[in-house]
């Protein structure tokens, strides 16, 4: 028999951070631990309200199938009884950290990969007036590669201040659905003319079908749009990119089938996370793995992070030890 716990944690964010949505000064996260045989198994995960979570709701999913997890539930028949989200993902992420400590083989092996390789994370500018995003880029400049949160009616300002402030740095511009579709056709060849490299959700994911034959100048990349395999047949349509978020796909067993198949689409890949701590970071690390776009800066954006947790390195991820997580 296993045991299971699950908590919330509150970590406070350096600032605020700032979308088409609103804005949050903390991060509120969910924390699993699986206990089997002496040894201790994490996964951490964020309730999002856009797909209607909670922490009361996620902890209620939890505690739902809390039985059947102490009882030896593995991942595949996890698939089978919680819908993807964030409740999933932590229990997911808990029980491919257990397989690791008690079989004493690392997490990144166990799904195929050999090793880990250190990644570079995009950064992200929080969205505000162009004064204050080109300020922030400006602090950001020597990064390699900045992501701006857009969705107003100067949307072409911030991207030309930034661009100022940061000449050297790859763009990519995330809309968090705040777009209209005349607004992208608008905007897009003067972001194409400033150098970005990736649109982000630029429509409202009920509403992209209007994507299906627009030649975008400027890569677009599913976001809301795809959270699991079942989305991935119709984003192939509309975009040349998908964002793999953990929280969104209900875990790493289920990211890594979705970017397996992506991939054979010729879908370019993004490894995305929600603002979190290095526990939630971990798991994604190997979604990372030869991802085109790697935007895993959710501990970059906290007042603190837990220890241990990952090792950055200006915008470099080191991989994660034994210790935090796999």
């Amino acid at each position: 028999m296993r045991q299971i716990t699950a908590r919330q944690e509150v970590w406070p964010i350096a600032g605020s951070f700032v979308i088409a949505r609103g804005a949050k000064t903390e991060a509120k996260v969910i924390v699993v631990e699986l206990a089997q045989d002496g040894f201790s198994g994490r996964g951490e995960s964020v309730p999002y309200g856009r797909y209607g979570e909670t922490i009361d709701s996620v902890l209620a999913q939890i505690d739902q199938v809390s039985d059947a997890v102490a009882a030896g539930m593995d991942r595949t028949k996890l698939m089978d009884i919680l819908p993807a989200g964030a409740a999933r993902n932590a229990i997911d992420c808990a029980l491919w950290d257990l397989e690791a400590k008690r079989s004493g083989i690392r997490a990144h092996i166990l799904a195929g990969y050999a090793q880990l390789e250190p990644v570079k994370t995009a950064y992200t500018i929080s969205l505000g007036t162009p004064k204050a995003m080109s300020s922030a880029a400006r602090t950001a400049a020597k990064r390699p590669m900045l992501k701006l949160k857009i969705g107003g009616p100067d949307d072409l300002d911030r991207v030309e201040a930034v661009r100022l402030a940061a000449p050297k740095a790859r763009l990519v511009v995330d809309a968090n659905e705040a777009l209209s579709f005349d607004d992208l056709v608008r905007l897009a060849p003067d972001f194409a003319r400033l150098k970005v490299q990736l649109i982000e959700q630029p429509l409202s994911a009920g509403e992209d079908e209007a994507l299906e034959g627009y030649h975008s100048p400027v890569m677009l990349c599913a976001d809301e749009s795809l959270h699991t395999r079942q989305e991935l047949a119709q984003c192939a349509r509309r975009y040349g990119a998908i964002n793999i978020k953990l929280d969104k796909a209900g875990g790493l067993t289920e990211a890594l089938a979705l970017k397996h198949e992506a991939e054979v689409l010729g879908l370019e890949i993004m490894a995305g996370c929600m603002v979190a701590t290095s526990l939630s970071m971990a798991p994604a690390m190997i979604i990372a793995q030869g991802a085109a776009i790697v935007d895993l800066d959710g501990p970059l954006l906290l007042a603190k992070d837990r220890e241990p947790g990952l090792t950055y390195i200006g915008s470099m991820i080191e991989p994660g030890s034994e210790a935090l997580w796999g």
